[in-house]
């Protein structure tokens, strides 16, 4: 019986660990940037999201870019309610910027500030996985 309750426990830890799970978590899709565009795992950093570049693609296909395993969304802390707030890099320039990002579904919106957020660029991203 003990190893029977002990089973059930590991599995509800378990259980909740996956619930856990930011929903943000998965493999987006970036709009196209100055020609190319990539796949980006976002995962958990600490009690913050960040996004790593997977898979990278031009007119041509995939190919090996110079930014794969670059951290392209950084430190995003979820506000509780589908928004986050941290940095993100843009590859074409070399710069990151003040983030935001807001997820619905399958979307993801990601946003890129200056000057505290009075000026911003904004891409749409679709959920891969």
């Amino acid at each position: 019986m003990k190893k029977y309750l002990l089973a059930a426990c590991l599995a509800t830890f378990g259980m909740t660990g996956a619930a856990l799970a930011d929903a943000a978590h998965g493999v987006w899709q970036t709009e196209v940037d100055d020609g190319s565009y990539a796949y980006v795992t976002i995962s958990g950093c600490g009690a913050a999201v960040c996004g790593t570049i997977s898979r990278t693609f031009n007119s041509s296909g995939e190919y090996q870019s110079p930014n794969l395993g670059r951290q392209i969304v950084i430190d995003m802390v979820p506000n509780g309610d589908g928004t986050y707030e941290g940095s993100v890099w843009r590859p074409s320039n070399n710069r990151v910027y003040i983030g935001r990002m807001s997820l619905s579904g399958n979307a993801l919106t990601l946003r890129g500030c200056v000057a505290g957020g009075l000026i911003c660029a904004r891409q749409n991203w679709t959920r891969v996985q």
